[in-house]
């Protein structure tokens, strides 16, 4: 039997037209019967770095039984000349966070998923100490069982103290190794509770920390990185929030306003 945390997470490719771009993470999150992909919202849209891809495929297991069967599912990015995914901000500034609502009806009748719930959260502060065992379940620079389709996990820890926000912003630390392409994965602690999917969700994987200061040949990276609350999709996910969009990038390549 596959463990059920490796069908949570899928390898998310992103497309402006045909031309290929990046590869990412996501996971899929389930709230009152609706279905979300997640994902760092630097993946669908990031102004630093020019990256305004149009859409995103996401690769579907179709067979339990036979996990080499799997099918593409393509999602635009845009429709009536705004964004779909919905986005985080707080008093600090964005969140690099976004979440993508799934249409069943699209999904084959015999997709195979596992999806995190809000009962997956982490609801008590106390009993996640810095220093605990996490796992970082993603496609670093891409890699995965090609043959499955399956993403792979890194060990991890929690490098800061679990529910400040480091630095006033709306992460935690992690102490792990992790490369490009392992944005948007899940970082996930055991938990002692009887469940299908015995997993506690804490966070989505943003992105690599290091010091601008840093000898490049002196010093070695700090291996830390930034993990987002994962208690930002009881927001990103409720019926009632509002959804900004953004226009797609114009033709010179800048966001449209």
């Amino acid at each position: 039997m596959i463990e059920p945390l490796l069908l949570t997470t899928t390898r998310v490719s992103t497309f402006e037209g045909t031309r290929a771009l990046t590869a990412a993470s996501g996971f899929f999150f389930e709230r009152d019967g609706r279905l979300f992909l997640v994902t760092s919202r630097h993946v669908v849209f990031d102004e630093p770095t020019k990256h305004y891809p149009d859409r995103i495929e996401i690769e579907l297991h179709t067979d339990a039984a036979n996990l080499t069967c799997s099918v593409g599912l393509s999602v635009l990015l845009y429709k009536d000349g705004k964004s779909i995914w919905r986005q985080g901000k707080d008093d600090a500034g964005e969140i690099d966070v976004a979440v993508i609502e799934l249409d069943r009806a699209v999904l084959p009748a015999d997709v195979e998923m596992e999806c995190f719930t809000p009962a997956h959260l982490q609801r008590s502060l106390d009993e996640v100490e810095v220093g605990s065992s996490l796992l970082v379940v993603g496609f670093p620079l891409g890699f995965h069982d090609t043959l499955h389709h399956l993403p792979v996990v890194r060990h991890a820890a929690i490098a800061s103290s679990f529910g400040l926000r480091f630095q006033g912003q709306g992460y935690f630390l992690t102490d792990a190794r992790t490369h490009r392409g392992t944005s948007g994965a899940p970082v996930v602690m055991r938990s002692t509770e009887a469940d299908k999917l015995p997993w506690k969700l804490l966070g989505v994987h943003s992105s690599r920390m290091d010091m601008g200061g840093r000898d490049l040949q002196l010093d070695e990276s700090l291996g830390l990185n930034c993990a987002w609350y994962a208690d930002i999709l009881l927001t990103l996910t409720d019926p009632k929030a509002r959804v900004e969009g953004v226009a797609p990038p114009d033709s010179r390549g800048k966001a449209a306003v």
